[in-house]
């Protein structure tokens, strides 16, 4: 069922059967449009409604029958992700089997499967799409270049191309990987080819990438640039607009699907109505700092209620919280929130590192630490059960991930290195 799903979405088909639904598709597009346009009343209006809906879902869960909370948010207590990691069962409404599933690590690099509505997924995607639309690309049609974190080839394959093409020929996905100095030029080539409309990007990897253009000044010109995952730092927004000729736009999101906020200029955030139902938590110490939980309102297969996301936002101190939290006023961003990247022994900024724990099971957690250029440990705080089995799938997880110019261990620990403030890193590079 896996491998089918991954198939579908590769082709064209799959926009219309699983991302863009036409029973659910338009009428998301819809609602944001709307809600976008009213005044804070008819949001706040809106959203209880649609949480009590959430509220009601998420109390026919095991975790929910035990909570007792009842359509009163105040009365469920906020949610950690370590009660959710192996327990997910616990806060499912239907079979797993009617579900689209994915698997994420996190900043923590704790494992964590999640399972999504067929809703949930269209409305995600409305959610992209809207600030492609305000752009003028016309989703359904536009070519996309995409450097993210794919798994293309084997790192010890520094022979061409170092991409594939999906979605009928519409797409074509880099291996961020095999970016460097020496293969920039054959990026630029195959773009050039291409010519993209739009470009889908980490953060930094497109900082990579754009330093790489500067210096070699081979600039190819991609109208559109789309930024999600980690923070973009407002120098990014310039560099990106001086090498590749691009407006830039970026979006905040997680896997949970709890939240999701967009920008089309640096520090100018603003989270989208309609989506989910946003709590800023002040945080002990600093008044104009606060956390990130929120209730997403569109996954009735998994509602996770109150979730913590881990993400941080600083408001000036004039700044009415409840017009923030509905969209209706900006915010500067979410903080706190920073690329996981190795650095190669050449200069080679390896992405897609937190997919390293991806798929384990038995883990706790991990972390990665850079040692130095050639050599990385990759601490695992494993459950009781860990055997042979699970450490051969970090094995082939690293492999992937980890090019042979650096050397790497395996070490089990009861414990995670961890900085000043008590917080240990996933990517920790000395």
């Amino acid at each position: 069922m896996k491998r089918l799903a991954s198939g579908i979405k590769a082709l064209r088909l799959g926009d219309t059967l699983v991302r863009r639904n036409p029973i659910y598709y338009r009428k998301a597009l819809e609602l944001f449009d709307r809600l976008e346009a009213a005044e804070i009343e008819e949001r706040i209006q809106w959203t209880e409604k649609r949480l009590r809906k959430v509220l009601h879902a998420a109390s026919r869960t095991r975790y929910g029958k035990r909570i007792a909370g009842g359509n009163d948010i105040r009365n469920w207590p906020i949610l950690d992700k370590d009660q959710v990691r192996n327990h997910e069962a616990e806060f499912m409404t239907t079979g797993a089997w009617r579900t689209s599933h994915a698997t994420t690590s996190g900043t923590t690099g704790t494992p964590l499967q999640l399972y999504r509505s067929l809703s949930s997924v269209s409305v995600e995607q409305a959610a992209i799409d809207r600030l492609l639309m305000k752009k003028g690309v016309d989703p359904l049609k536009y070519r996309a270049a995409v450097l993210r974190g794919d798994d293309i080839k084997d790192p010890t394959d520094r022979q061409p191309p170092f991409w594939i093409y999906t979605n009928g020929g519409q797409r074509l996905v880099f291996s961020s990987n095999h970016l460097n100095r020496e293969t920039v030029h054959e990026f630029v080539k195959e773009i050039k080819r291409f010519k993209p409309q739009v470009l889908h990007a980490y953060p930094t990897i497109l900082d990579s990438f754009c330093s790489l253009l500067l210096e070699s000044h081979d600039r190819p010109v991609i109208p559109i640039t789309i930024c999600s995952s980690e923070v973009l730092p407002p120098e990014s927004w310039s560099r990106c607009k001086l090498a590749l000729e691009s407006e830039v736009i970026d979006y905040y999101g997680q896997a949970e699907r709890v939240s999701f906020a967009y920008a089309f200029e640096p520090s100018n955030y603003r989270f989208l109505a309609g989506y989910s139902y946003n709590e800023l938590i002040p945080v002990e110490g600093d008044d104009r700092i606060y956390e990130l939980v929120c209730t997403g309102l569109w996954n009735l297969a998994m509602p996770l209620v109150r979730f913590r996301t881990g993400d941080l936002v600083r408001l000036d101190e004039e700044s009415d919280l409840e017009r923030i939290a509905f969209g209706v006023d900006t915010f500067s961003g979410v903080i706190g929130r920073s690329g996981d990247f190795l650095v190669a022994p050449d200069g080679t900024k390896l992405m897609g590192i937190d997919h390293i724990p991806r798929g384990i099971r038995n883990v706790v957690r991990m972390q990665v630490i850079q040692e130095s250029p050639d050599f990385v440990r990759i601490l695992v705080v494993a459950e009781p059960s860990f055997g042979s089995s699970d450490q051969a799938d970090i094995e082939a997880n690293v492999r992937k991930k980890i090019p042979p110019s650096i050397r790497w261990e395996i070490a089990l620990v009861s414990d995670l290195e961890r900085n000043q403030a008590g917080k240990a890193p996933y990517v920790i590079r000395r």
